[in-house]
């Protein structure tokens, strides 16, 4: 999502990150085939016995060699990672919904930390923090030249206990502290609701091991209500992904049975899969089809998704399958364009190794890597529109990220840097007519929260679903 980035894709001090992943725990990673390179292996013991033998202090052989393979994986991509003891447990929490800590999805942008979203109902999202906003400082110790797993650990505490972390907001051209209490932190990856008589509406915060069977009993609950359900929103904005079955469940929800949703390619033949709406490829353990309870007539209600920048990952996938299918309309905002499939695979009882293995390919064979799924009805989040818009970094400005195989990111590049240029003068010449007034009353706006009736991107769902106008968005980078 940026420049410089690095998200990450376990879930860390209530932090996650947007990841299509797949777990393989019962096994460790084969070995590799190709002949060690000795030159360079000499390289790498000359220079650990020079650290030993000249650093200033004592280091220890075991944290050397941990470096040299976090730096080893890291350098490969965003999204690839070696997890350790610690790590390895915070992303096993996070799949199964529950972990300690503040409830934020961070990534990292110029050597600070970046917030993709406060998740709902925790600390981070009650004390106000916003997609976007950078913490530069956690007390009293700034984050610039910390890695990411150490800004991660210093947020993570015992439930109860206080952290200050220092933000700086783009959109405000302002810094200042925010005191948040840690918690522990249950993620309700699925929320249903009726919003008006005949209309359904469903968000899915993340894709966890719970998110299918979740999903099932709400949808069952939902038609229970109101069996004549006429049109459904599925909100899928600010998810910033999770497990790759629980995409491919999400989707088979809405999909009929045996409908081909998402592909994945990489260099093994493990790598090579296709996923269909079967239950074989997203029960997760499940005794039972937890899908099996749903009525006939879901497969064929009217739908739209919504989607945002923050939509990452597994959340692409299911937009990519129901737009490709024509199931439903996307309406929202590009999706930030993370088109690869991380395994865990398990080196140790308690370590593993978090590698990109794969990139994903939507029914009709595109690649989203970088590009991201563009909404068929382009709407901003805002009814004046989103001017902030202009500052957000998707995967595609992340100095490592895997290239798009399938077309030239140039024009992309140089096409979206034009739109920008010319977003900023639009919004430079709206503020020069604004009054002292009217520019503190937009600094202290606040997003209106996903599902109320307040959301302007749900209100325009609505209307499609009932046949009316839709208030298409003002945004030149859309």
């Amino acid at each position: 999502m940026y420049r410089s980035i690095k998200n990450i894709a376990l879930i860390c001090t209530g932090l996650i990150a947007g990841v299509a992943l797949t777990l393989q725990l019962s096994a460790t990673a084969q070995q590799g085939g190709s002949n060690l390179p000795l030159e360079e292996l000499r390289t790498l013991s000359n220079v650990f016995g020079q650290i030993k033998r000249d650093y200033v202090e004592s280091v220890e052989d075991k944290r050397l060699l941990t470096d040299a393979i976090k730096g080893m994986v890291s350098g490969l991509d965003p999204h690839s990672s070696y997890l350790d003891k610690k790590d390895f447990a915070e992303m096993q929490e996070h799949t199964q919904g529950k972990f300690a800590g503040l409830g934020i999805e961070i990534t990292s942008e110029d050597g600070v930390v970046k917030i993709m979203n406060p998740i709902e109902d925790t600390p981070a999202a009650r004390a106000g923090l916003q997609p976007g906003d950078l913490i530069t400082r956690l007390d009293d110790k700034p984050v610039r030249g910390m890695t990411l797993d150490q800004s991660v650990r210093r947020m993570r505490g015992e439930p109860g206990t206080k952290i200050t972390l220092t933000i700086f907001r783009k959109s405000e051209e302002r810094t200042f502290p925010v005191t948040i209490t840690r918690a522990e932190i249950k993620v309700q990856s699925v929320k249903a609701k009726i919003i008006e008589p005949g209309i359904a509406y469903v968000r899915i915060t993340s894709f966890q091991e719970r998110t299918v069977p979740d999903l099932g009993k709400k949808l069952t609950e939902l038609f229970e209500k109101e069996p004549q359900i006429k049109g459904l929103v599925l909100d899928l904005r600010n998810n910033g992904g999770g497990l790759l079955q629980g995409a491919v469940g999400v989707s088979a929800a809405f999909l009929a049975n045996d409908t081909l949703v998402v592909s994945t390619k990489g260099q093994s033949e493990d790598a090579k899969q296709v996923f269909k709406a079967t239950p074989a490829n997203y029960k997760l353990g499940e005794p039972n089809d937890p899908l099996a309870q749903l009525p006939n007539s879901l497969k064929k209600v009217p739908m739209v998704v919504l989607v945002n920048a923050f939509s990452a990952s597994a959340s692409e996938i299911v937009a990519g399958a129901l737009q490709d299918h024509k199931r439903a309309t996307i309406i929202g905002k590009t999706t930030f364009g993370k088109g690869s499939v991380q395994t865990v695979r398990p080196l140790s009882p308690d370590s593993a190794l978090k590698l990109t293995t794969a990139y994903y390919y939507t029914p009709t064979g595109k690649s989203i890597q970088a590009f991201g799924i563009k909404p068929d009805i382009p709407v901003d989040q805002n009814p004046d529109g989103d001017p902030d818009d202009v500052l957000i970094t998707r995967e595609i400005d992340s100095e490592k990220h895997l290239r798009n195989k399938q077309s030239s990111e140039e024009k992309l590049i140089n096409d979206r840097e034009k739109r920008r240029i010319e977003e900023l003068q639009r919004i430079e010449d709206l503020n020069a007519k604004k009054t002292p007034e009217e520019k503190e009353k937009d600094r202290k706006k606040r997003p209106a929260e996903f599902g109320t009736a307040e959301d302007f991107m749900l209100q325009q769902a609505s209307a499609y679903l009932k046949g009316q106008t839709v208030k298409r968005s003002k945004s030149r980078l859309e």
